[in-house]
């Protein structure tokens, strides 16, 4: 750590600066932190994992013909937390018009069912358990909602927790498109 912060003071005041932006774009980049993030582009939605925590078990074809919310979570993540409540909140007001969708990424199954009863889910929850789902859907970190239109594809990625409002807006918006 001492050597870091000589290296910090060795540099000048506007390399440090970018030296810190850096660091904090990485940071942001590992971690999911940064929010909305339009995908880079509107792309198919990679298939969800097969392994089922809470019935029923929900596949992309399945879901075709109503927008979709596909969230990636951990028991163990502090963000995941946050936002369990409004993920339910969400889910119960949909009316069918949409779905909300969990996935459990890289948990123990005894924590993953712990968490779900904690925050009383009754959404389909899917897991992932090995974390080749994640992969394949590009996860950036946790949580990570992926946005679905009718047709299966990922319109948006919402990065980090997000409120009930910023979910209902997401799906709204997926709807029109």
């Amino acid at each position: 750590m001492r050597r870091l912060g000589r290296f910090a003071r060795s540099l000048g005041p506007r390399s440090a600066l970018l030296l810190a932006l850096a660091v904090a774009a990485g940071i942001v980049a590992v971690t999911g932190l940064g929010g909305r993030s339009a995908s880079d582009s509107v792309r198919p939605a990679p298939a969800l994992p097969t392994g089922v925590l809470m019935p029923p078990r929900v596949t992309l074809a399945s879901l075709r013909g109503r927008p979709a919310a596909i969230n990636f979570w951990a028991s163990w993540c502090t963000p995941c937390r946050q936002e369990a409540p409004a993920l339910e909140r969400v889910s119960r007001s949909l009316d069918g018009r949409a779905r909300v969708v969990g996935v459990d990424w890289s948990d123990p199954l005894s924590d993953a069912r712990a968490y779900v009863a904690r925050y009383h889910w009754t959404f389909p929850i899917l897991r992932d358990a090995g974390g080749t789902v994640g992969d394949d859907y590009r996860l950036t970190g946790l949580p990570n909602t992926f946005i679905l239109d009718a047709d299966g594809r990922i319109t948006e990625v919402l990065q980090g927790p997000q409120t009930a409002g910023a979910l209902r807006r997401a799906l709204s918006a997926a709807s029109a498109d």
